[in-house]
């Protein structure tokens, strides 16, 4: 059992039962830890307010422990879980009057946003006031900003452009003067993860699926910003299409409650005398903790399905990229890898309910379904709740349909229930480098997936009959999942990506929610308790029948599985890169 810092945050491997008899041992030492701890932390004088710079996108769970190694070079993020916790021990603490979030521009997803903002919301139901600060805001942080008490701007700040864009890029044309070629066959135009490397410029499709996108984001911005002003939505979409606002502009319009400099912020909270405000570091000293449990009884285990989805096991590159490149710099989810880790829930008996994470663009076809199988398993035993982070479309949809019970954030995108397959055909290249390669192939179609040539007819006719397969497949689990007929589920199919708010319409998801909203179904669906721990489950010590090989370590062997990914899979469950992420 490993704890995490700062949170309530529990990983956990399977135990023994020298595991617990240890627990029980040393319970009396760590109750007694805690009690003085409890007595030291109420002697010192609490901050009236507690600042948090948020200044980096917050994953929704905590990162895996990295390798001693890679720890020199990247540090763990704070996650929305364990800020989540953060904010309970603020409000169980009578001495602090509430929270200051120090907002800096970081492009997040709006679901990301929805989940700060629900945290938001709950410390404010606790009775703290939360404040916003920042020295201008950005779409996002606008957004962010309109679930506090008060949002305060620094002088000479501003308010940034608001609303939604989302720009295509298209590279057909690019890549034909190096004589390359992109040759993908998809089940529609909706389907358009390759657009990028097969189109001149946008589809008719793409154009309208990122218009109704962006329309659903659009009126939940004004929306969150018809609450927080207390104007009409029509009012605040006027208040939108009015934007950029200087500081004096932006108080006389009431689009900030104040303009404050950071240094005058504690004159400005206090109602009588100067208040305290710490950072959370010197915060955490004072704030209370409950007492320790010995950790044994029935939990709600947590796992995740997080980044492309490949065939093999999962992992990640051994150095962030200093830029975000699709698919090559995703994180990886093997199915090697998950379907082990599902393997050990089914049959932890402590294992009440399962709450799935799902944070992914989807990627192979035939993993996503060894997922869902092995998934399935455990909701045939116990219930089975998927939670969707920021993208949960394609093959993340798919490895979601085993779900009892399936939650949303307005802003998730999801959908994309279509395949693709293809190949980057790379012979022009060779001969524009005057480098001569030579094929000799044995078996009429043992060369279908050679780079040298695009398809042939008969080789495009074998492809989308492939995908055609494929796809009817991925129709039925949906259809068998939702509760539909396949022709229920085609129309909102055929590649097509909704939000989640769009989703709920069409009966692909079942609650608008996050994390919390997942765990609280799961502990309901298994009759336990409100407060039954919450325990990420790692994967057992020694792996259940262990197959394949570890992948290639580093960038090149991580360009090389990339390349892999999109001409050696027999069918890509993806959805495309547009539009961004953030908003």
């Amino acid at each position: 059992m490993a704890r995490r810092a700062g949170g309530d945050v529990q990983t956990c491997t399977p135990r023994t039962p020298l595991d617990f008899g240890l627990r029980v041992l040393t319970y009396p030492f760590r109750y007694l830890a805690w009690l003085i701890s409890t007595l030291r932390r109420a002697i010192r004088k609490s901050p009236d307010y507690v600042l948090f710079l948020l200044e980096d996108d917050l994953p929704a769970l905590p990162d895996p422990p990295l390798p001693r190694w890679q720890r020199l070079f990247s540090k763990p993020r704070l996650s929305l879980k364990e800020l989540g916790d953060r904010f309970d021990l603020i409000a169980r603490e009578p001495r602090t009057a509430g929270v200051v979030l120090h907002l800096r521009p970081v492009p997040m997803s709006m679901a990301t946003l929805q989940d700060l903002r629900d945290l938001i919301s709950r410390l404010r139901a606790k009775g703290k006031r939360v404040v916003a600060w920042a020295p201008f805001y950005t779409n996002e942080t606008y957004y962010l900003a309109c679930a506090c008490d008060e949002i305060l701007l620094m002088p000479a700040g501003s308010i940034q452009p608001l609303g939604f864009a989302s720009t295509g890029m298209f590279l057909a044309d690019a890549l034909s003067r190096f004589g390359i070629e992109a040759d993908f066959v998809q089940v529609s135009p909706y389907k358009s993860a390759a657009d990028v490397l097969t189109k001149s410029k946008m589809s008719d499709e793409l154009r309208e699926q990122i218009r109704w996108l962006l329309d659903s984001q659009h009126k939940e911005l004004a929306g969150a910003i018809a609450r927080s002003r207390g104007v009409s939505e029509p009012d605040a979409k006027a208040l939108i299409d009015s934007s950029p606002y200087s500081d004096d502009d932006a108080r006389a319009k009431h689009i900030v409650d104040g303009v404050v400099s950071e240094e005058d912020l504690p004159n400005h909270l206090a109602s009588s005398s100067r208040v305290q405000i710490s950072a959370w570091p010197q915060a955490e000293r004072t704030l209370r903790r409950p007492a320790p449990t010995l950790g044994r009884g029935k939990y709600v285990a947590i796992l995740r399905i997080e980044g492309t989805i490949i065939d093999g096991r999962s992992g990640r590159l051994p150095i962030k990229p200093p830029i975000d490149i699709p698919i090559i710099g995703d994180l990886r989810a093997g199915d090697l890898t998950v379907v082990q880790l599902a393997r050990q829930v089914a049959a932890d008996k402590r294992a009440a309910a399962a709450v799935l994470y799902v944070n992914s663009r989807g990627g192979s076809a035939t993993a996503s379904e060894a997922m869902r199988q092995a998934l399935d398993q455990i909701n045939s035993l116990k219930p089975l709740v998927v939670v969707m982070g920021p993208v949960a479309a394609s093959g993340g949809y798919w490895v979601a349909t085993p779900g009892r019970w399936i939650v949303a954030r307005p802003g998730t995108l999801t959908g994309s229930i279509g395949v693709l397959s293809g190949k980057l055909v790379t012979g022009g290249l060779w001969e524009k480098l005057h480098a001569h390669r030579e094929t000799i192939v044995f078996g009429k179609h043992a060369g279908m997936s050679s780079d040298d040539n695009a398809y042939s007819k008969e080789e495009r006719q074998i492809v989308k009959a492939e995908i055609d397969r494929i796809y009817g497949l991925f129709l039925d689990v949906v259809a068998r999942a939702r509760g539909m007929t396949r022709e229920e589920v085609h129309p909102i199919a055929a590649g097509r990506v909704w939000t989640g708010a769009q989703a709920l319409e069409r009966r692909l998801v079942d609650e608008l929610g996050g994390l919390d909203s997942g765990v609280r179904k799961a502990r309901a669906l298994a009759g336990l308790t409100e407060g039954a721990p919450v325990r990420e489950v790692r994967g057992p010590r020694r792996f259940i029948s262990p197959q394949g090989s570890e992948g290639a370590a580093g960038y090149i062997g991580w360009l090389f599985q990339s390349v892999a990914l999109l001409n050696r899979a027999p069918a890509l469950a993806l959805m495309n890169y547009l539009p961004d992420d953030a908003i």
